[in-house]
């Protein structure tokens, strides 16, 4: 009995690991997306703004890499690397395919996207920590409002783009 306890509990401290990586490679993404808005709006609110919110997404990445420490792991350096490259292939297909504005909403709407994934971490997180004491010291409600408050914020601006984008297509 005790050989398959210690089977779940292994088993489930390795999905955990992962769950947790895969989770450190989004929020490089997030970071890249992050400072794409910050280049390309430096002289307005949402490049200022874009700043604030690298702010927050790397005191998050830097919680899940203390996390990923304290578990006895390295952060998958591969994950990061491709979450990297994938974030400059999506930029520069933005870039070239999306004028302006049609790029800020896509890029806004990616942001958006992983920002819910990251409240849906917290809130995964929340769960585990009742059987994973490594969880405990972790302000998981905390790192969720912060999330759903970072997700109304891009969101706000999101659909501020998309009326600009398609207020200027669908005019005749």
């Amino acid at each position: 009995m005790l050989f398959i306890e210690a089977r779940l509990v292994s088993r489930m401290t390795d999905a955990l690991l992962v769950y947790l990586q895969d989770h450190l490679a989004g929020a490089v993404f997030g970071v890249e997306l992050v400072e794409a808005l910050e280049h390309d709006h430096s002289t307005d609110l949402l490049g200022r703004q874009a700043t604030a919110w690298k702010i927050a997404i790397k005191a998050d990445q830097a919680t899940l890499r203390e996390m990923v420490d304290q578990f006895g792991a390295t952060p998958a350096t591969v994950k990061e690397v491709i979450s990297w490259i994938a974030e400059k292939a999506m930029t520069l297909k933005l870039r070239r395919q999306s004028h302006g504005d049609l790029g800020t909403l896509e890029i806004l709407e990616a942001l958006a996207l992983g920002i819910l994934g990251k409240e849906k971490l917290w809130s995964a997180l929340k769960i585990a920590a009742v059987d994973d004491a490594r969880l405990s010291g972790i302000d998981l409600i905390a790192l969720g409002e912060r999330a759903r408050e970072q997700h109304e914020a891009v969101e706000a601006y999101r659909l501020q783009f998309a009326a600009r984008v398609f207020k200027r297509t669908s005019a005749p």
